[in-house]
């Protein structure tokens, strides 16, 4: 691997805090040069129990979290950090079947990549997640019934209640947000949402009905429709 070119420097903005969850040092530490090239700071551990201790005492901007990891896996890790945490995860995997896997479980990772993978597409899914998770221009807030979504704090929240998304969810429901009452597909939601991802379509199904299941927390699961054949919207009138 090559590292970035100093024209590419600086493209992810900078001096975000990165936890690196792996447990091969070769590829820790290439990943870590990675990022810090690109002026990220960085944390690194090597299994789930470190992993989580750290990110509970480092709070990171975003974590890259490897699934084969000794003791507690990357699903499990996953699973403990969303219980607690919306960050941004990138999950690293050596398999495609593990996608599917974490696809079916639906515990809610913002990016998924397959080992051996390119570093500027890592980069750019990286920047993509972090991106996603900064917020965009300040504006009136989306408003749909009892939902508010607002862009630019990166906040939505049903009658004042606050729903707690991940940047990806976030995101897919501000697409739909922003077009009350408009069918949108799968692929139009993926490219509003996972820019710089090759995410298939059902990716966008598990994260809205990770969407659905926390508007229903609030009473408001009724405002997102699928659309047999073409995708989701959100019902203008619920």
């Amino acid at each position: 691997m090559t590292p970035p070119s100093a024209s590419d420097r600086g493209k992810l903005g900078s001096m975000a805090l990165v936890l690196i969850v792996e447990d091969n040092p070769d590829i820790a530490d290439t990943l870590e040069l990675f990022l810090q090239s690109e002026t990220h700071r960085t944390e690194r551990a090597r299994d789930g129990n470190a992993a989580l201790t750290l990110f509970r005492a480092a709070q990171p901007d975003l974590v890259l979290l490897d699934i084969g990891l000794p003791g507690l896996d990357g699903l499990e890790v996953l699973k403990a950090i969303r219980a607690e945490s919306e960050v941004p995860v990138i999950m690293l995997t050596a398999r495609a079947e593990e996608v599917d896997e974490l696809l079916g479980l639906g515990l809610g990772a913002d990016d998924y990549i397959t080992k051996p993978y390119s570093p500027r597409k890592l980069m750019a899914r990286i920047r993509a997640a972090l991106r996603r998770s900064s917020g965009g221009e300040r504006h009136t807030p989306y408003r749909v019934g009892g939902l508010e979504v607002d862009t630019y704090q990166v906040r939505a929240s049903v009658e004042g209640e606050e729903l707690k998304l991940t940047p990806t969810e976030f995101n897919l429901l501000a697409k739909l947000a922003s077009a009350p009452g408009k069918a949108m597909s799968r692929a139009e939601l993926i490219e509003a949402a996972l820019p710089d991802s090759d995410a298939l379509d059902r990716v966008v199904d598990v994260h809205l009905k990770n969407v659905r299941r926390k508007l229903g927390e609030l009473g408001a699961d009724q405002l997102l429709e699928t659309v047999r054949g073409v995708g989701y919207r959100l019902r203008d009138h619920p």
